[in-house]
């Protein structure tokens, strides 16, 4: 039964499983998780514990992950609770948890030891990313948030947790010229799945983080035979591609093409890929936020 889990979706291997798969795969052992919280910038999730291997995906700052595993060399097994993703990362990037306040709402802020720009910052957050506030000061104008561990952030730059974007589409196109990352899922670098995933989520919208799986279950498949009549906010999938329709005769999406989050015609788009391995259109959906 374990060999037709997704290992992308299920903590499950043949050696080691969660122990909520007791009874419905097979492994030699079960085990509980534990939570911690990721407290990198930006968390590596890899398919094999090498650091050789390309990425399948990120984890953010301030995200929850329940780890099955430890290694010696600084390896963790888990699943990330944003999305259900599972794989390795460094055990280094983790620590305790804490309930968030806010997110990061900028689409990258400095988050520095104390609250002054003129200080060395520790590291970079994302768009998505989340802090638990602890309060508020002023330094030379400018209001910092104070976060638990008594670092800082500017405050403009965060939203509190709850906070929905009307227009989610215009987050994807804020992410305009951000660098094409396979796996990435950060304001940094991002794959095409992750745009949609990160701009769907400011919007209170949730969706499966690969293509395929967005494919099958993002939001209520609509027809694709006719593109020109689909809305702004739409998706629009081909083999293992994915973008948004931004308006009339417009497409936003991560690509290979340009190595970016680019604007491009939807005619074009469609002509371009069709010549391309990844072939003609195969779905569209159109996601709905929460009531």
């Amino acid at each position: 039964m374990s060999q037709s889990l997704d290992r992308r979706r299920h903590p499950v291997r043949a050696d080691l499983a969660a122990i909520d798969y007791e009874g419905r795969a097979e492994a030699a052992r079960f085990v509980e998780g534990e939570v911690f919280q990721v407290i990198a910038d930006r968390l590596p999730i890899r398919p094999e514990p090498r650091a050789d291997r390309s990425i399948d995906t990120e984890a953010l700052r301030g995200e929850w992950l329940t780890v099955y595993e430890q290694t010696p060399e600084g390896w963790a097994w888990g699943q990330l609770d944003t999305d259900g993703y599972v794989g390795w990362f460094s055990s280094g990037g983790l620590g305790p948890v804490t309930a968030a306040t806010h997110r990061v709402r900028a689409l990258r802020t400095y988050r520095y030891p104390v609250p002054d720009l003129k200080f060395p910052p520790l590291d970079l957050l994302s768009l998505g990313s989340k802090v638990t506030v602890t309060g508020e000061t002023e330094t030379r104008g400018l209001t910092y948030a104070i976060l638990n561990d008594g670092s800082a952030v500017a405050a403009r730059h965060l939203v509190p947790v709850e906070t929905r974007e009307e227009d989610w589409v215009l987050v994807a196109e804020e992410l305009l010229g951000t660098p094409y990352l396979w796996g990435g899922r950060s304001s940094i670098g991002l794959d095409c799945s992750a745009l949609v995933q990160l701009a769907a989520q400011t919007g209170g919208i949730d969706v499966p983080r690969d293509s395929d799986m967005q494919e099958a279950e993002a939001g209520e498949e609509i027809p694709h035979d006719d593109p020109s009549a689909l809305k702004r906010g739409d998706l629009l999938f081909w083999k293992g591609h994915v973008g948004i329709i931004a308006g009339a005769n417009k497409l936003v999406h991560a690509n290979g093409f340009t190595m970016t989050v680019a604007h491009e015609p939807l005619d074009r788009a469609i002509e371009r890929i069709a010549a391309s391995e990844w072939g003609a259109i195969t779905r569209a959906r159109r996601l709905k936020a929460p009531a």
